[in-house]
């Protein structure tokens, strides 16, 4: 059994946000929700954009107060950094280190700056992480409807003797705690995060499903027909592992599949594919991959554009656009 601790609404001080201000950097995807979930939890919260961006308008229209981000970040208590992972270390070092109060605390909802060192916070702040696990929209959406999300909370810098209790705090205004809260380490976030989305839900399946599609279309079979059984049935068999794992799953499809299921899918991700994992998650670790990235940030991302647009242009991708065309559920 795992002994990582789950944290409840029952485990926290909520008196801990009372009088303090959290300016909330961005309103992209996480921001907007963090921003909007406090302000409703009774948080005072004020948004930090700069100047011209097009997120204005939308924070104020949803009746949160706006300013630029040195503004914001001088009378806050709590500084939550809800911008790019590429983007924060130009704006901590240039608008938010500059005019951060002594003893506010900065939250972070990823820990790679930290981690790989792009950001090194000042010795008298608390540094802790709330990391929602799932896209702004929906933690929006269930705090809205009276539930939340779950999140992984962790304190890198315990400057004041309370950095978890203010997370938890922070954690709890968002709604997470609503669903539970698991502790961990901005490390183990970090490489888990980053391991999770290259081996398995994004480089992982991206891959396995145009090696299939491309394997039945090598075949002889109409790529259409590929695209339907490689990719948009994908979401079907998602959706019951998303309720109920694998052996929900299983449940849930038929004899025949779930055998199939049994004999053949080792054969696909076998030691080969595991090796690779390993070593995926040996350049994670080491920072060789975050040195790639950030070198490639730092080059104008000219290899990620290139990548992109290659990606674009498949087959699998062309058939699909003219596919979904047709799903009326899908336009609207």
């Amino acid at each position: 059994m795992s002994s990582v601790r789950v944290f409840e609404s029952k485990d926290v001080d909520r008196e801990l946000l009372r009088d303090r201000r959290v300016a909330v950097i961005g309103y992209g995807s996480q921001g907007h929700a963090h921003a909007l979930n406090l302000h409703d939890s009774g948080v005072s919260v004020t948004v930090g954009l700069r100047a011209g961006g097009r997120s204005a308008e939308k924070a104020r229209a949803a009746g949160l107060t706006v300013c630029p981000i040195p503004d914001a970040v001088r009378e806050a208590d709590i500084v939550a950094i809800l911008i790019p992972d590429m983007a924060q270390p130009t704006v901590y070092r240039d608008e938010i280190e500059p005019n951060l109060r002594k003893g506010a605390a900065l939250l972070f909802a990823h820990g790679f700056n930290v981690h790989f060192a792009q950001i090194t916070p000042p010795a008298h702040a608390d540094v802790i992480m709330v990391a929602p696990k799932s896209p702004g929209a929906m933690m929006r959406r269930e705090y809205e409807a009276g539930r939340g999300v779950p999140a992984l909370v962790a304190v890198h810098q315990d400057a004041t003797g309370r950095a978890l209790a203010l997370a938890l705090a922070y954690a709890d205004a968002t709604g997470c705690l609503r669903a539970g809260v698991l502790e961990t380490t901005f490390a183990a976030e970090t490489e888990s995060d980053l391991f999770g989305e290259q081996a398995v839900l994004c480089g992982g399946v991206s891959s396995l499903i145009k090696a299939g599609f491309e394997t039945l279309v090598d075949a002889g079979y109409a790529p259409e027909l590929a695209y339907f059984e490689c990719l948009h049935e994908l979401k079907l068999i998602v959706d019951l592992i998303y309720a109920g794992g694998l052996s929900g799953m299983r449940a849930g499809v038929s004899d025949t599949a779930e055998y199939g299921d049994y004999v053949s899918g080792d054969r696909v991700i076998g030691p080969e594919s595991r090796a690779a994992m390993r070593q995926i998650l040996g350049e994670i670790r080491s920072g060789a991959f975050a040195r790639r990235w950030i070198d490639e940030a730092q080059d104008g991302s000219k290899e990620f554009q290139r990548l992109r647009e290659r990606e674009r242009d498949q087959l699998i991708e062309t058939v699909g656009r003219t596919l979904r065309q047709r799903m009326a559920w899908l336009q609207r």
